[in-house]
């Protein structure tokens, strides 16, 4: 009986070595644990094995999925976020037409004053952006995190917002609509071939569409194998103590 083809995407290539008889085994994987470059991968001749090209295929694979794929609604449910659209009516829509994704109708715009609370001092949103996967794998995590550290800095907090279909530039509408001072978007990176849990926040101080895009502040890399949410969750915390502080965001806020 032949052997079973093995699930690729289930070896841990943070450690695996393909070099075929290696000097220093040992080394390469204190190499491979230190970075998601595809290295210590050895050769067929001059090109690469078969073993890597599945990998890579496997990778593309799951970033093209991230990029369709939905949040899953129960989540931002159970952590009571209140749920808005852009003007992108489905996903396709939503790839094909990025400028609908930064924008909301009159009627949003009203609902989300009419239903959140007027001026806080932090205004939190989370959004699918290119990876919907980020949301789903990091933010029941990192949201009780902020909840946590905000409240005990005193400042008031926003009613949570879940975007559908939204990209960076809705927070701007947003903080305009509440008058918020600081505001932090939670969205899904744009996947690599590394992985589809990545996830990014910007900040910025009095966020303002009339402000160019230099306003935000970014935290960049948040997954389990990257900044673990937990970790961001208290880095975004002082941040905010920074930002109200220093009244600025974004290049201007010298580190």
């Amino acid at each position: 009986m032949s052997e079973m083809i093995k699930d690729i995407s289930l070896v841990d290539y943070y450690e695996r070595v393909t070099i075929d008889n290696p000097r220093d085994t040992e080394s390469c994987i204190r190499l491979k644990k230190t970075t998601n470059a595809r290295i210590c991968l050895g050769r067929a001749g001059d090109r690469c094995k078969t073993e890597t090209l599945l990998k890579f295929r496997a990778d593309h694979g799951v970033a093209m999925d991230a990029v369709w794929s939905e949040v899953d609604e129960t989540i931002v449910d159970q952590l009571g976020f209140f749920k808005v659209q852009t003007l992108v009516e489905d996903k396709e829509q939503y790839i094909k037409r990025p400028d609908l994704g930064r924008i909301f109708s009159q009627e949003t715009l009203d609902g989300i004053k009419d239903n959140c609370i007027e001026s806080p001092d932090v205004q939190i949103i989370a959004t699918d952006g290119l990876s919907a996967c980020a949301i789903n794998a990091n933010l029941a995590d990192i949201y009780p995190i902020l909840m946590d550290g905000l409240t005990a800095k005193g400042y008031t907090i926003g009613t949570p917002i879940f975007v559908k279909y939204g990209r960076v530039a809705t927070m701007d509408q947003i903080s305009e609509a509440i008058q918020a001072k600081v505001t932090i978007l939670l969205v899904g990176e744009r996947p690599g071939l590394a992985t589809d849990e990545s996830m990014s926040s910007y900040m910025a101080y009095e966020s303002s569409t009339l402000k160019p895009e230099s306003q935000r502040t970014v935290i960049s890399n948040i997954h389990r194998k990257g900044v673990p949410p937990v970790e961001a969750g208290a880095q975004l915390v002082n941040l905010v103590e920074l930002l109200i502080r220093e009244k600025k965001s974004g290049v201007e806020l010298k580190m």
